[in-house]
């Protein structure tokens, strides 16, 4: 199987289109759909509904005023009858309604704008908000991806279904309106129509599901293809574009993918279109039997003008809204469906959270964390990455991680601050399992910079108060980290200084380089000013004069706190109280600088090939 083949086939297993299944989702769906249009814009729905009543029934009261307009002058051109003394009332009548329904269309058009965009707003913002609960593992399942990818833009554009529902109302009642004239006149009419509609109605609601069907198949390559967009009109991708001269490459890849999801959506339409033409061809036939069925009676003398103009207009009244209700009703039970992965997303849970009655984190911290026969494995990989790890973080001390990558370093990090919970054994902070914590209160007492950190395109200043949102009003406190971490040297170069959006994705944003982005991500962690400063490769982008300016100060700036210290380079790895060694998961030596490299073992071992590479 080719990329493209794979893309557009890998995820779940398809959905069998089946009725049940519909009237399934429409029944778990639907209560929790219109829970959320309503917490989105409760009076916008009142409005809306209220108007589509009052539009509902306009059609057959104009009918009504015709039949007695049209019969009055029958009557005073074939009888010579005197014109009733509201006719010329009931005229202003039949344009009063006729102006209103005008009205009452503008007035839904901007309901249904309305609604749209607070409904859009309220999932997107769920959506996000609920992402952020979710555990970090979530982030590393390629069906996670695909999942929010549907729930997004169900969220987005499941619109029509919100929408639909309003159309539903009003053509349910402008039918039942009309279809109850044509009852009083004939059932069989009535009978035949709904007949000939039917089949229509099922062909509709069936070509909808293989929609469905097909969008839910074509998920994994429309992400690739947004991959690729993202991937050949980025900054950080640019220059290997085009020294590599890879911009052909991914263009013919992306051609591919569109080509065949193109081929895929034509080939569905192309179906539809003969099949829903001839079921569409019963729905006339049904209408214009009826419509003759009334002429008839009407020229053999049975029915009046009058009658026979409301009656006419009751059959392609009530032919046109009883299609528009199956298709209607059709299209929501198949919206259900695509609504199912944004309420399936929405129920996932976070398996990492507060208990209920959780403790808060200790202030101080008396005795420190305690990893205790900890083991653990990724979700998707069986492989222990972390082996029976035994060690002691205690108050006011500074412990280095070394080892090859892939060794479970960061994993330990990821472990530490709890955005993964131990396959095997526990952690403890002051003798207490981390799991019995509040995780946004623990947090609190950690500050964390990775390797991998974020550059926020936004303002320097933002960019260091991420660390302590809270603080971002507080130009001081953002000032010190600034100056803590160096970064204040730049900054103040800085056309806006503190101000400076930062990046290159905005107007008047000032990209930096490597090594000033990390100072920028340093700041964020003393800003933090925690009980545990957590460094994950915090130089690997500094030069070695501005390495030694930082470390300089890391023994000042550590001072009373712990610190967990993670790095490649031995100048920084020394300045540390303990250094832990992994391998294979587990820990090999641990000591001080000078007892390791005392030792000869794996350490001296590293450290001297690093050392060798600079004489």
């Amino acid at each position: 199987m080719n990329s493209v083949d794979a893309a557009t086939h890998q995820g779940t297993k398809e959905p069998t289109p089946k009725w049940r299944e519909r009237l399934k989702a429409l029944r778990l769906n639907t209560p929790s759909i219109v829970r959320m249009v309503w917490e989105s814009a409760a009076k916008v729905v009142v409005a809306g509904f209220s108007a589509r009543f009052v539009a509902a029934l306009i059609p057959l009261a104009i009918l009504a005023v015709t039949k007695l307009i049209i019969d009055a002058i029958y009557g005073l051109l074939s009888h010579h009858k005197a014109l009733p003394a509201d006719f010329w009332w009931l005229v202003v009548l039949e344009f009063a309604l006729a102006s209103l329904a005008t009205i009452l269309v503008r007035i839904l058009d901007f309901c249904d704008s309305v609604l749209a965009d607070k409904f859009t707003r309220h999932i997107s913002t769920r959506i996000v908000k609920h992402a952020a609960r979710l555990d970090l593992t979530s982030y590393e399942d390629p069906l996670f991806y695909d999942m929010m990818e549907r729930a997004r833009v169900q969220g987005t554009d499941r619109l029509i279904m919100i929408q639909s529902a309003g159309r539903l109302f009003q053509e349910c009642i402008t039918a039942t309106t009309l279809s109850a004239s044509l009852f009083l006149f004939s059932p069989w009419l009535l009978f035949a129509l709904i007949i000939c509609v039917f089949p229509a109605f099922l062909g509709e609601t069936h070509f909808a599901f293989l929609g469905y069907s097909l969008c839910f198949r074509q998920t994994t390559a429309r992400r690739h293809m947004d991959y690729l967009r993202a991937l050949g009109g980025s900054k950080e991708s640019a220059k290997e574009l085009k020294l590599f001269g890879l911009a052909p490459y991914l263009v013919g890849r992306y051609t591919d993918l569109s080509d065949e999801l193109h081929r895929q959506t034509v080939r569905l339409a192309k179906r539809k279109l003969v099949f829903g033409s001839f079921l569409t061809l019963l729905g006339t036939v049904g209408y214009y039997g009826t419509y003759a069925f009334v002429i008839y009676r009407t020229v053999t003398g049975t029915l009046s003008l009058g009658t026979m103009t409301l009656l006419v207009g009751a059959i392609a009244g009530a032919s046109t809204n009883i299609q528009a209700f199956f298709s209607t009703f059709s299209v929501i039970a198949d919206q259900a469906m695509f609504m199912s992965d944004l309420l399936k997303f929405l129920s996932i849970q976070p398996r990492i959270f507060s208990k209920p009655g959780a403790l808060p984190a200790p202030r101080p911290i008396q005795r420190g964390f305690e990893f205790q026969n900890v083991s653990f494995s990724y979700p998707a990989n069986p492989r222990l990455v972390l082996d029976n790890l035994s060690f002691h973080l205690e108050p006011s001390s500074r412990i280095a991680l070394v080892g090859e990558n892939g060794q479970g370093k960061t994993t330990i990090v990821k472990l530490l601050t709890r955005l993964y919970d131990p396959t095997v054994g526990q952690i403890l902070l002051d003798g207490v399992d981390l799991r019995e914590y509040d995780l946004e209160d623990l947090w609190k007492q950690i500050g964390v910079i990775f390797q991998d950190f974020t550059r926020y395109e936004m303002t320097v200043s933002e960019n260091i108060a991420v660390g302590q949102i809270d603080e971002r009003e507080n130009l001081f406190r953002i000032r010190a980290a600034a100056h803590k971490s160096l970064a204040e040297t730049f900054i103040r170069n800085l056309p806006k200084r503190y101000e400076q959006p930062l990046g290159c994705r905005f107007e008047e944003a000032i990209d930096l380089s490597g090594g000033e982005w990390q100072k920028v991500a340093l700041a964020r962690a003393y800003l933090r000013d925690a009980q545990l400063l957590i460094l994950d490769e915090p130089t690997a982008a500094l030069d070695a004069k501005s390495e030694h300016e930082v470390f300089e100060r890391f023994g000042e700036l550590t001072k009373g706190k712990m610190a967990l210290l993670i790095s490649h380079r031995f100048s920084t790895v020394r300045m540390a109280d303990r250094i832990i060694v992994l391998e294979n998961g587990s820990i090999v030596e641990q000591g001080s600088h000078d007892a390791l490299i005392g030792v000869g073992g794996k350490y001296a071992e590293m450290f001297e090939l690093q050392a060798a590479s600079y004489r």
